[in-house]
């Protein structure tokens, strides 16, 4: 069988791409894992038969996919599986004429696997090596993580101001001091301020302007 036309060969090279990737992802459950030989097995044959690809590519993708079992079985920092797929698309370029066009032939068969493989993703197990290369941890109020705490309450609150405001600063406010940001103004220690906004963590003030002092009977 002579494995000449690029839609097929992109449908063969997905097939092998996909299989790995459900592998990865299961922790070598076999899942799949039969197509992708047969695609692998029809693939490789023809380019073998046909002179396009010899021992040492064939036994180059094979030492790629051995790699990658190692890893799952020996969970490393993730080298292993790293040597294993480049030497796997090393192999497979040079076996499709490592020109321009094995590149896109193998583009593609990519694109078409991770398409597909998005589609199941949720619905296979995960495996240890997979948990390593994907983020499941997530900062909920029931590990202990919180935001910044909102204190809507100090609005119109009145305080004196601990740092200068540059417009970031500190003032005191219902007794602690809070970390504020002015207007837009300058705003010397020491003078009173009011808060006319908070917004997430982020309270705003401005400068309260105090009326002069009436003048004594001995100014007057």
């Amino acid at each position: 069988m002579d494995i000449t036309m690029p839609a097929l060969q992109v449908l063969l090279l997905a097939i092998m791409f996909l299989a790995i990737l459900v592998e990865v992802k299961t922790g070598g459950t076999g899942a799949g894992i039969i197509f992708g030989l047969v695609a692998a097995g029809v693939f490789w044959g023809s380019q073998y038969v046909k002179g396009a690809a010899d021992l040492f590519q064939i036994g180059l993708f094979l030492g790629g996919i051995l790699c990658i079992i190692v890893e799952m079985l020996l969970p490393t920092v993730g080298l292993l599986a790293g040597v294993g797929v480049a030497a796997m698309l090393y192999s497979l370029v040079m076996a499709l004429g490592g020109n321009f066009a094995a590149v896109t032939v193998l583009i593609l068969a990519l694109v078409a696997a991770i398409g597909v493989f998005a589609l199941v993703v949720n619905q296979l197990p995960a495996s240890r090596l997979w948990k390593r290369f994907v983020l499941k941890d997530q900062s909920t109020s029931k590990r202990g993580y919180v935001s910044a705490v909102e204190e809507p309450h100090l609005v119109g609150e009145r305080g004196k101001v601990l740092t200068e405001l540059r417009p970031s600063g500190s003032a005191l406010l219902a007794g602690h001091p809070v970390d504020v940001v002015s207007e837009g103004a300058f705003i010397p220690k020491g003078e009173l301020v009011q808060v006319v906004a908070v917004q997430g963590s982020r309270v705003v003030v401005r400068r309260v302007e105090q009326s002069p002092k009436a003048p004594t009977k001995q100014q007057a």
